[in-house]
């Protein structure tokens, strides 16, 4: 028995309803999914330093040391130079350039006397995380090198970033513009 015109356009307006309340269900449930993404994703833009778009990696403070330093006067700080595992095995081999993919990190704190132990000097109060991120084709105006400066986990001003570049190009060009040598 073949169905009558009004059967199918009744079957028709149920399965269009069927359909217009499947895709209201989906839509609903992935809003709230998707704007969690923009919101992460605006966010990590908000982290990221200016002109060169680099942020602080994940999981960093538990990087291999390549160096400890200390500043003088007038930052008076202790530093520790810690890197990635690409940036570890090129300062192993001996590698330069850096291959991409380095990432170097330098942790900074202001430095003060030990309470438990006079001729101690240990970390204070943390001052600045300055990250180093090579590649060759994203940063290729400076040097293969982008560079991002963050207190408190934010970055500084473009105006401080601004000045990154012209400091490594000017005193360790030879060493593909990284300062830091790997401890003995």
């Amino acid at each position: 028995m073949m169905p009558t015109e009004s059967e199918n356009k009744r079957f028709s307006f149920s399965t269009v309803i069927v359909l217009a309340v499947l895709l209201l269900v989906v839509l609903l449930t992935s809003v709230p999914y998707l704007v969690s993404i923009a919101l992460a994703e605006g966010g990590a833009a908000a982290d990221a330093s200016p002109i060169f778009g680099v942020t602080i990696p994940p999981g960093y403070k538990q990087w291999e040391l390549i160096a400890p330093a200390e500043e003088a006067a007038p930052l008076d700080e202790l530093r520790a130079v810690v890197g990635n595992q690409i940036a570890i095995e090129a300062y192993q081999a001996g590698k330069l350039p850096f291959p991409d993919g380095t990432i170097l990190v330098k942790r900074a704190w202001k430095r003060k006397q030990s309470p438990e132990f006079a001729s101690a000097t240990i970390p204070g109060a943390a001052t600045t995380v300055q990250v180093m991120v090579k590649d060759s084709k994203k940063y290729a105006s400076t040097g293969g090198w982008g560079f991002g400066r963050f207190a408190n986990g934010k970055p500084v001003d473009e105006a401080q970033h601004r000045t990154c570049w012209g400091c490594h190009e000017a005193r360790a060009k030879s060493r593909d513009y990284v300062f830091t040598r790997l401890a003995p």
